[in-house]
């Protein structure tokens, strides 16, 4: 009898709490195995650090304000980007390890506006995370804001980076994680990002003071998603036109 009411009692428990502590603990892996939290990079001398220069008037309709010429939306022998299935946007990324924590917003005025400071912006004209396609964020490189990537990217090639996890929140709720794969210095085009058709989240900030064309570009590929509390998805955006 003493048997039997053990043997009950140890399904229970099996039944309800190994999907929890694994659950967990595969949550704790993903997190363990692509950075170091506790190891974060320097922000950097704040009387050194640049900010993304203006688009020049010149520049094709639909370029953002980044610095960097956009191809034709539709370049020829490829396709453009599927539009959204689901009504979702960037709106938080995190790269622990950088101590990077902003508000994503949608880019303000039109494409020859200047980037605004204390947020990260998005290109319209490309993917959202969860679709095919390149998701593609922009900041200035200042402190509070991408300076971390660009003082990093200096230091062997950015090859520390390479591993570093990126958390991408969205306006539906939703976490993406992501895993740093690449570090692309003095890049001028956005080719490669709308020639992606599979989907990856691009980064871009600046090398150099006002009107440097060169720009730093960062990598990362999908390594999953998950639910996330609201208010964690929703930041409040303090944005205020850069000086």
């Amino acid at each position: 009898m003493i048997r039997r009411r053990l043997g009950a009692a140890l399904a229970v428990l099996t039944d309800r709490l190994l999907p929890a502590v694994l659950t967990a603990l595969g949550v704790t892996l993903v997190g363990a195995g692509l950075l170091t939290y506790l190891s974060p990079t320097a922000t950097g001398d704040p009387g050194t650090s640049p900010g993304l220069s203006a688009s020049p008037s010149a520049a094709a309709p639909s370029e953002p304000s980044a610095s960097i010429p956009l191809p034709s939306l539709s370049p020829p022998g490829s396709p453009s980007p599927s539009p959204s299935s689901v009504d979702r946007v960037a709106t938080r990324i995190v790269i622990p390890a950088l101590r990077i924590d902003l508000p994503v917003v949608k880019p303000p005025g039109g494409p020859d506006a200047f980037p605004l400071c204390n947020v990260a912006m998005y290109i319209q004209e490309l993917s959202q995370p969860g679709e095919p396609g390149a998701t593609y964020i922009y900041a200035h490189a200042r402190v509070g804001m991408f300076l971390p990537l660009l003082e990093e990217s200096k230091r062997n090639n950015g090859r520390r980076m390479l591993g570093m996890l990126v958390e991408v929140y969205t306006s539906d709720d939703q976490l993406f994680l992501y895993e740093i794969t690449e570090v692309r210095r003095h890049q001028t085009t956005l080719d490669a990002a709308f020639a992606v058709r599979d989907e990856q989240l691009w980064l871009q900030t600046s090398e150099g003071p006002r009107g440097t064309k060169e720009k730093l570009q960062v990598v990362a590929r999908p390594i999953g998603s998950m639910p996330a509390d609201h208010e964690q998805a929703h930041p409040t955006p303090k944005p205020v036109v850069c000086s």
